[in-house]
């Protein structure tokens, strides 16, 4: 028989982490326009010079972007990551909205934990997988805890309800919104990489197979321009666009991993039992290495910081471009956490 402490109604403005989310977020704002003036400082010297090797001429113009109408661009592009920011993470692994009638216990331990916690109701939705997991997403008035199936099955009552309470906790801290939107430039920059690699690499396989190389000595030098610029273009774009994907992808994992003690201890203040989510982490930390990889994959989606505990075994296969391996962790280890949570137990006992 574990020890509880009474359970408090509403839960006090984590003040260390709103302190977190507005450096992130100013950083978040800040990152593309670095991005797009990185791209005009490189147009207006390596670009100018390539261009007046080209033409054997010089150039006498700059490249030049408004700043009143990148700002515009760069916060409307936040404002519809913000807005469909959810809806695009609930389709990428899968997830469908329930309703009450299908799944009444899971809506009832939803419902009452977030009166008990003085935060809205979130909609409920499920992914059909043996993976046991959970997570939070909100922006443009959407608010959505999902949970799969395989933890439903995995759980007990009291261990549902501690994780349930742990994704409100990220709702009520508003990290969840914070996380659905600074996806945006990881995502842009990444299918620039990706698009830049994929020029490279067909216009190498163009050349191996001899393609383009005919030709007089005048077309031969119209050839021998035209290749040089695209894949001097080329490099720059995917040198650039790798290094704001390499510090917004890192901004993004540290902020993961700064909320997750944030919502641990706020689920434990609205459970009164930190030993309930130190259970749940544990058994879903002892099932995922006995999952598939594929099955981890598919749950992926992009949507892997936002998890209730990470992905184990996440394996990139040889399409990837970039392998997260070389980042910090998206979570702290599930460990530090389970004592993390002992810890505020035996306070709660001993206090």
């Amino acid at each position: 028989m574990s020890l509880q402490f009474a359970p408090k109604t509403g839960l006090e403005p984590d003040r260390e982490l709103r302190l977190r989310m507005l450096c992130a977020l100013c950083l978040i704002v800040l990152l593309p326009f670095a991005f797009v003036y990185t791209f005009v400082f490189l147009a207006n010297t390596v670009g100018i010079a390539l261009l007046e090797w080209a033409n054997e001429r010089p150039y006498h113009g700059e490249f030049y972007v408004d700043p009143i109408l990148l700002t515009v661009v760069v916060l409307g592009g936040l404002v519809v990551q913000y807005r469909y920011g959810p809806r695009a993470v609930l389709e990428s692994v899968g997830a469908s909205r329930v309703d009450a009638e299908a799944y009444p216990t899971l809506h009832a331990t939803v419902t009452r934990l977030a009166a008990q916690a003085d935060v809205p109701k979130p909609d409920v939705a499920v992914i059909n997988s043996d993976v046991p997991n959970a997570f939070a997403v909100a922006g443009g008035g959407t608010e959505c805890i999902v949970v799969t199936t395989g933890l439903l099955e995995l759980l007990s009552e009291e261990e549902l309800e501690a994780t349930v309470a742990h994704e409100l906790a990220h709702l009520s801290n508003r990290d969840a919104n914070l996380m659905t939107t600074a996806w945006l430039l990881p995502t842009i920059t990444y299918f620039l990489a990706i698009a830049a690699f994929y020029v490279l690499y067909g216009l190498f396989r163009l050349l191996g197979s001899g393609g383009g190389t005919s030709g007089g000595n005048r077309d031969g030098r119209g050839i021998a321009v035209a290749i040089v610029v695209i894949v001097v273009s080329a490099v720059v774009t995917l040198a650039v666009s790798a290094m704001f994907w390499f510090a917004s992808v890192l901004l993004y994992r540290v902020l993961s991993r700064q909320r997750e003690f944030a919502a641990d201890r706020a689920a434990a203040t609205i459970t009164g039992s930190p030993a309930a989510l130190a259970s749940a982490l544990e058994k879903v930390d002892g099932t995922m290495p006995e999952l598939p990889d594929e099955d981890l994959r598919s749950l992926d989606g992009g949507a892997e910081a936002l998890y209730l505990a990470p992905l184990e075994s996440r394996a990139f296969g040889s399409k990837e471009l970039i392998s997260t391996d070389i980042f910090p962790d998206t979570h702290p280890k599930t460990s530090d956490r389970i004592e993390h949570l002992r810890d505020i137990e035996r306070e709660g006992v001993t206090g």
